[in-house]
């Protein structure tokens, strides 16, 4: 018989401290301490681990941009390169891997992902699941 993991919601921020396409970086108080990204997007809350997929980074600290997608005219030819305001990407600084904020995953290698944690928001807290 195996047993679950147990988790524990651990109050980390105030509901404001984290704004609409925003992120806050905190530590939860665990042995050793776990570094957790939270970000804001559409309203909704995500949150992950600070640990690049690809070399152990810290992704969660890096720049917030909109996804590049390239703009195609009716013929399919590009038109040059274009934000889309409609996904957020977090840029790890160390090599420039990217995910989305909504899934964590990597755009174009999904076995790429950063571990993502349970988050909730009531009564101007926000808690996370570790």
């Amino acid at each position: 018989m195996t047993t679950q993991p147990t988790t524990r919601a651990v109050d980390v921020a105030a509901s404001d401290e984290v704004p609409e396409r925003g992120r806050l970086i905190v530590e939860v108080g665990t042995e050793p301490p776990l570094v957790i990204g939270i970000f804001r997007f559409r309203g909704e809350l995500r949150a992950y681990e600070n640990v690049c997929a690809h070399q152990g980074g810290p992704a969660c600290q890096g720049r917030i941009v909109s996804r590049v997608r390239e703009r195609l005219d009716d013929g399919k030819a590009s038109r040059g390169l274009v934000f889309d305001p409609g996904t957020m990407h977090v840029v790890c600084p160390w090599h420039g891997f990217e995910y989305d904020v909504t899934t964590g995953a990597h755009p174009g290698r999904a076995d790429f992902a950063l571990r993502a944690f349970a988050v909730e928001e009531s009564g101007g807290r926000i808690r996370v699941a570790v």
